[in-house]
């Protein structure tokens, strides 16, 4: 099953011309077909546009244009529809875009491309990436694969989905407080945050514009390396990119993290953590020590006052960076008798009550007399968020944590509770606050029903290197990566 392949074994197998890219893709579009309408990942795609891809990626093989410049040539990689693809619909998985077409290429779109990737497809997401279950998508509910009566998490639920369900070798999200990691744990795949700055925002519609990242969703660590070493670099279209080196990630490879200080910090190991979760993480960090790195018990103070700082600076920048959606420029229009009727319409019909309640929370926070008292504080205290981190930083290699706090719940289990559907991303909000990178790979299964754990690694800036590495080893020496889901 070509579709059931990783990026280095599909890529593998197209440099021996044992099977053609056109086949993995018409693989992909097999399964798409045979298991999306009880999934649900995507939105839209365009077969024909992806085997016409797929045709010219043979073309270029058969030149022998495959090699270290396109190390993803003939690969369907997937992409969540808050990523500007051009001449590709852009909704967000709302409605107030309407029949919006990009007219433009993402700069990580354009570097996928770049290296020969088979771009195809729109995922499915909470509207605007404004949620932890993709229950928030005006496009219906995304199913986890491994129990369709469960979410996969959000807000790049069709992004963890389709790669969980091997509907595509791999797949891009964003996450702003954990929208990969999280999905990526719950759906039993490998999810990268990558700094912030490390990859351009440029064509991402903006949610949070200071905690924003887009990165891959991939079927193992090594696929997650080359996926990144593609999509990073600076980018004079974002100001906020970094000019970092760029090393070669699947180098670091290797196996061997002897000596390696992994911190645990003692604020995450929670009351609230089920005991099936914090089991697999305890069996996980015993792994990790057992290949040779040392485990140091650390602190990070004031992990408290992740939640409350998020949901004051995202739902502030969210309600700025929604502001444009108005009826005007762009989106589906509902005529008013006058602008603001116009606006007031066009916006009520088009967002749905997710958006509607953080845009309502961050216009208040930043009105006259309250921006003081809680942008200007949740500010300050996200600023104490990342010098706890960057002391501990001074001790250890990495972190490691869990995930996510439980397995997937129930669709609807937490629709009408919106802080604890907000408290499903405790362990994965922080790192957004800090700009840190974040990974999350599977560490085990719940006993009944069978469902996937997530164990999250937490780096130094632009560290990506020393938490793929890590990942890697474990991955390794675990089977947990080889388990699919029986759809």
């Amino acid at each position: 099953m070509l579709n059931q392949l990783t990026i280095s074994e599909l890529t593998a197998r197209l440099a021996r011309r044992e099977v053609s890219a056109r086949e993995a893709t018409q693989a992909c579009l097999d399964r798409i077909a045979a298991v999306d309408g009880r999934v649900h990942a995507f939105i839209s795609h365009d077969a024909a546009d992806a085997l016409a891809q797929a045709d010219a990626a043979d073309k270029l093989i058969a030149q022998g244009g495959n090699g270290a410049s396109r190390p993803l040539l003939g690969v369907p990689i997937a992409i969540k529809d808050v990523l500007c693809v051009k001449n590709q619909p852009l909704n967000c998985a709302s409605k107030i875009l309407g029949k919006f077409i990009s007219p433009y290429d993402a700069t990580a779109i354009e570097k996928l491309k770049a290296a020969g990737a088979i771009v195809f497809g729109r995922l499915n997401m909470d509207e605007f990436a404004m949620g932890s279950s993709t229950e928030n998508s005006a496009f219906g509910t995304t199913k986890n694969p491994w129990d369709l009566s469960r979410i996969p998490g959000g807000s790049s639920g069709g992004s963890a989905a389709a790669v969980a369900a091997d509907e595509a070798i791999a797949s891009l999200g964003t996450d702003t407080g954990g929208s990969i990691r999280q999905p990526a744990a719950l759906c039993g795949c490998v999810g990268l945050k990558p700094t912030y700055g490390r990859i351009s925002r440029y064509g991402l519609v903006a949610f949070a514009s200071s905690l924003d990242q887009i990165g891959p969703f991939t079927k193992d660590v090594r696929d997650s390396a080359t996926m990144l070493g593609v999509m990073s670099g600076v980018d004079p279209r974002d100001s906020t990119s970094v000019p970092q080196r760029v090393p070669d990630y699947t180098a670091a490879l290797d196996g061997n993290i002897k000596g390696l200080k992994l911190g645990l910090p003692k604020e995450y190991m929670i009351g609230g953590l089920d005991p099936e979760v914090k089991a697999a993480v305890d069996a996980a960090v015993k792994q990790l020590e057992k290949l040779g790195a040392e485990i140091v018990e650390i602190s990070l103070p004031h992990t408290d006052h992740a939640v409350a700082v998020y949901y004051i600076i995202a739902t502030a920048e969210c309600s700025a960076n929604l502001a444009r959606f108005d009826g005007i420029r762009y989106c589906a229009r509902v005529d008013g008798a006058d602008p603001i009727e116009l606006y007031s319409k066009t916006r009520g019909a088009g967002f749905g009550p997710e958006v509607k309640r953080r845009i309502i929370l961050g216009t208040y926070v930043l009105s006259s007399g309250y921006y003081d008292a809680y942008y200007l504080r949740a500010q300050k205290v996200r600023t104490l968020i990342r010098n706890d981190f960057l002391k501990a930083y001074e001790k250890v290699d990495a972190i490691v944590t869990p995930t996510t706090p439980t397995a997937a719940f129930k669709i609807g289990e937490k629709s009408d509770d919106p802080l604890q559907m907000y408290l499903s991303d405790i362990f994965t909000i922080s790192c957004n606050l800090a700009g840190i990178p974040g990974l999350s790979l599977p560490c085990g299964f719940t006993k009944n029903p069978k469902l996937p754990i997530g164990l999250q690694l937490l780096g130094k800036p632009f560290g990506e290197e020393a938490i793929l590495k890590i990942a890697h080893a474990y991955e390794q020496s675990t089977p947990w990566h080889k388990e699919k889901p029986a759809l």
